[in-house]
């Protein structure tokens, strides 16, 4: 299946957001990493030390683990990837990058929308880097005290599959392929939100690499800053989480819905939209999506998709005030999932086999160029802000080359604002919803046309959304990204950077 159908699917009868930064995270004081190189770069000294892999130009599996999810970075060149098996693995990269004075980009899922966990892609303002990999790290152990280790390269899919199978969950969001390290480290939105919270609220413990290639244990009393920092402080800044321990909840039965209305429908729906789902039970999460493309043929979509934690029974009572004000939908669906089988139709993976919920090799599921940007939104718009709305999704299909282009609204409220905005490194507790522009485009399409698109999008709607913005849907042309993305907790955030890799090892773009 590939994003757009998925998309369509989310549309239909499920929903979530995607796409997220590469691993990493701030660790606590360690001695000063070696200035200056020694000389060219030993690569078959690292390759023999590895119990992963060390892929170079030329080498036959460099242009498979070379790319990422998106195929508009496939024209990176990195120096090597290095995929990493475990801690050890990763320290031996770092103290590497060290000692030959090579940048680095870290990588977990690789559907960092900048492109900066390719490794050197043009555009994406990265140079040619050693790509440290932890897709080899995907084992899922849970515990006799239903807590659960996760290795950082442990994709969704896998996550949702390995727990569900034992009657467990946690939070987390739709997409099959993103990996768990990236999704927690910026905070972790999803379809379970307001009920369990935030992904990172679910953690309890992570085994980090620190700039000086020490691999540290952060729990909220051991290493506590680190923890703080790991806990929606955004990715590939400061160390390299391997491994991730959550506490986890019994596996929920979901019923999830979906709704959808004519175009004419949608000032409407947006109104009444925004004044339930943020303040709804909060069993109950949705989302809201206008979607536009040559598929819509007689004109954009309004979807409203979701699930419910509760009776089954309840379920029409409590959509019963929104659909009054926004009017009667002109199809609906609503059936009954385990949270395990919830979580694969999510993904699009409802009839795909684990191992097959994927791209690549033995992969079912397709690659699709995208670009994207964000908000978060803390009040809701007003007619001139729905007209904003509108306006562009009914001028996405005017572009040309596009496959689909519009927005997605996902609720916040509930858990998520159980927390103070500054209990974690993730500040927007109070907001409303997250919110994704996307445009999707044929592979080897020009990407300005695209980028501009999400863009104007955004900049309609900052007068009345703010600069706020979500790190896992990064955008690199955002003015003060650490304010954008951390807002308060900027300050805290700098200052665990400034005292924790004085020399930069970490050179990730957009650094706090």
């Amino acid at each position: 299946m590939s994003p757009l159908s998925r998309r369509r699917f989310l549309a239909a009868g499920a929903a979530g957001a995607a796409g997220l930064l590469a691993t990493g995270c701030a660790p606590e004081p360690a001695p000063t990493p070696t200035a200056t190189p020694v000389g060219p770069p030993d690569w078959s000294a690292l390759a023999a030390g590895l119990g992963g892999s060390l892929a170079r130009p030329g080498d036959a599996d460099y242009d498979s683990v070379r790319v990422t999810e998106n195929p508009r970075w496939d024209d990176a060149r990195p120096l090597a990837v290095l995929t990493a098996s475990d801690a050890r693995d990763v320290a031996a990269g770092l103290a590497f990058a060290t000692k030959y004075g090579l940048p680095i980009a870290l990588r977990s899922g690789g559907h960092s929308y900048p492109g900066y966990s390719a490794g050197g892609a043009a555009g994406s303002g990265v140079k040619p880097s050693l790509v440290i990999d932890s897709r080899g790290m995907t084992a899922v152990t849970l515990a006799a005290d239903n807590t659960v280790r996760i290795g950082a390269g442990a994709s969704l899919a896998q996550v949702y599959d390995g727990i569900g199978s034992h009657g467990r969950a946690i939070a987390g969001g739709s997409c099959a392929t993103v990996g768990i390290a990236g999704l927690t480290l910026g905070g972790g939105v999803g379809v379970l939100v307001r009920a369990y919270g935030l992904t990172c609220d679910s953690l309890t413990k992570v085994e980090i690499v620190t700039a000086d290639a020490r691999v540290l244990t952060a729990s909220a009393t051991t290493n506590a800053d680190l923890f703080w920092a790991c806990r929606g402080g955004g990715g590939g800044h400061l160390g390299v989480v391997t491994a991730l321990t959550f506490a986890t909840k019994p596996a929920p039965e979901v019923t999830m819905f979906s709704l959808s209305w004519a175009f004419s429908s949608a000032a409407a729906v947006i109104t009444a939209w925004q004044a339930w789902a943020p303040t709804a039970d909060p069993r109950l999460w949705s989302t809201l999506k206008l979607l536009n493309g040559p598929a819509y043929t007689t004109g954009p979509g309004v979807f409203v998709s979701g699930t419910w934690l509760g009776d089954p029974a309840a379920l029409d009572s409590l959509l019963a005030p929104f659909i009054a004000s926004a009017g009667a939908p002109r199809k609906r669906g609503v059936s009954q999932h385990s949270y395990r089988d919830a979580m694969a139709s999510y993904a699009g993976c409802a009839t795909i086999p684990v191992a097959a919920c994927q791209t690549g090799a033995g992969g079912r599921l397709t690659r699709e160029s995208l670009s994207a940007t964000s908000h978060v939104a803390y009040r809701a718009l007003d007619a001139a802000g729905i007209r904003a709305i509108t306006d562009h999704v009914s001028a996405a299909k005017g572009l040309a080359g596009l496959k689909e282009g519009g927005i997605s609204i996902d609720a916040l409220g509930g858990a998520v604002g159980d927390l103070a905005p500054d209990a974690t490194a993730f500040p927007h507790r109070a907001a409303l919803a997250t919110v994704q522009y996307t445009a999707t485009f044929a592979n080897g399409g020009d990407p300005a046309p695209f980028d501009a698109y999400v863009r104007r999008f955004r900049a309609s709607l900052t007068g009345s959304w703010g600069d706020g913005a979500y790190v896992n849907y990064a955008d690199a042309t955002l003015t003060d990204p650490a304010k954008s993305y951390f807002a308060a907790n900027a300050g805290r955030l700098a200052a665990i950077r400034a005292k924790h890799d004085p020399r930069g090892l970490f050179t990730q773009p957009q650094a706090y």
